[in-house]
């Protein structure tokens, strides 16, 4: 409301997203409906013009989103033309104009009465001239149809008509804001409508045998996190049973996930609260991602990229630690297209998370260099120049300059490493002829010594 009063140009936004919200929470679309009411009230009241023109606007926009019924419109409209001023018959108009299209689709006659009320108003001559021209404006629009002045614009009729939910509400009758619940207060009777729910699930065996749909339903309800959550720390007291129950998380959330038409962020985020409540939460969702990548190739396209955005969020917002990473081999031999798929939306949904700056500092952090060189390998030039040319295909280029920056010293390195080995031969064999002339002069010694010994024991036999 206070967004709307400091930019009414954007008022069929600000309708739109109540349309949106009223769908999952009725009770804050009526309840805002009831709080506008009273706010335009209390400006007619005190003749706050501007505040009248921004709250009368917004009555319209959400009667032509079908959040506040008709009858409203008709009986504003009517409080505005009893008694007739140049202001009142100013924002009459105004409003008329702005929803005066649906009006005529849902209350046709209503909506004539009002024309008949405009036209004695100009009949009897007694409103300034310049608010008469405006009256006689909106008899132009009137006759064309209100061309120009649709009730909704096609790209904020974001509602089907199916899940639409109407509040009627009168100017007459008494009006509670509920100013209580703008500040919080502590139920103790939802710790015990809790238990009372858990008492069902009372048996041994109670965390195993919780059935997938149940689960299901309730990551889908709005309160889903918080009840589950306050579920598993004050249920289950056995903690094996609750590690059972973690992981059957884990994955009813990953498969509810997948099951979607297109992702949700309503899951990623959920999946983040639970990583940086417990741990445990962390460990589990690493074991999804080794599982889902080693049988990605059963996923079809829509599941694989709904299972890529997901992990790519718990990556992206640092509930999943990165080392997870290190599952990943980018080589021609180690990868299928599915798997190529799987990377290219999990890489490029973190470059739009992080932008493509801190993705290269995470990515470059020497601390994690042994998790990334199966995505970055180093040990060939083939599967070097694969990782280069798999991510310049997908426009995430810049993460690849330290590894052409390696690729581009390769044949250096080779060399040094080949002179390295030389020399190191070089050396073996110079320490090996040493060794041998040295055997060979030892050999020479001992044989002179010996054929002397054989002329002495010659020349003592002559004697």
């Amino acid at each position: 409301m206070k967004s709307q009063m400091a930019s009414p140009g954007f008022t069929d936004v600000f309708a739109a997203l109540v349309a949106i919200v009223n769908t999952k929470f009725p009770e804050v679309g009526d309840l805002l409906l009831r709080r506008i009411v009273l706010q335009l009230k209390r400006a007619y009241k005190r003749n706050d013009k501007p505040q009248l023109l921004a709250a009368v606007k917004f009555v319209a926009h959400l009667v032509n989103q079908q959040v506040a019924h008709e009858i409203i419109a008709l009986e504003l409209l009517t409080v505005l033309l009893e008694n007739p001023t140049d202001d009142s018959v100013e924002v009459a108009v105004g409003f008329v104009t702005e929803c005066g299209s649906i009006l005529q689709d849902l209350s046709p006659k209503g909506l004539h009465g009002i024309f008949e009320r405009f036209r004695g108003i100009l009949h009897e001559g007694e409103i300034d001239k310049r608010v008469q021209f405006l009256i006689e404006g909106l008899f132009v629009v009137r006759k064309a149809k209100f061309q120009g002045y649709p009730a909704v614009r096609p790209e904020l009729d974001l509602v089907e008509l199916e899940d639409q939910l109407t509040h009627e509400i009168s100017l007459q009758e008494e009006i509670d804001p509920e100013i209580t619940l703008d500040i919080f207060k502590p139920d103790p009777q939802c710790v015990i409508d809790v238990n009372n729910e858990y008492s069902i699930l009372s048996g041994p065996d109670c965390c195993v045998h919780i059935p997938v749909s149940d689960l299901y339903n309730t990551s889908n309800s709005p309160l889903s996190f918080a009840h589950v959550h306050l579920c598993m720390a004050r249920i289950v007291p056995d903690m094996k049973y609750l590690i059972v129950l973690f992981m059957e998380l884990c994955i009813m959330l990953l498969e509810c996930c997948s099951q979607e038409r297109t992702y949700l962020r309503y899951y990623g985020l959920l999946g983040q609260r639970f990583c940086m409540i417990n741990k445990v939460y962390q460990e589990n969702f690493e074991k999804c991602f080794v599982q889902q990548y080693s049988m990605i190739h059963r996923l079809e396209t829509n599941k694989l990229r709904n299972v890529a955005k997901f992990f790519a969020h718990l990556l992206g917002t640092d509930a999943l630690p990165w080392h997870v990473l290190a599952y990943i081999r980018l080589t021609e031999e180690d990868t299928t297209s599915s798997s190529r798929i799987f990377i290219k939306i999990l890489f490029q949904e973190l470059s739009e998370q992080l932008g493509i700056r801190l993705l290269n500092e995470r990515l470059q952090d020497p601390t994690m260099q042994d998790s990334f060189e199966s995505i970055f390998p180093k040990d060939n030039p083939k599967n070097t120049r694969f990782s280069i040319n798999f991510f310049t295909s997908i426009g995430l280029g810049g993460i690849t300059e330290n590894l052409r920056e390696y690729l581009k010293n390769m044949p250096r390195l080779i060399m040094q490493q080949h002179k390295q080995v030389s020399e190191s031969d070089g050396s073996e064999s110079g320490s090996s002829s040493d060794s041998s002339e040295s055997d060979s002069a030892s050999d020479s010694s001992s044989s002179d010594k010996s054929e002397r010994e054989k002329s002495g024991s010659k020349r003592r036999r002559k004697k």
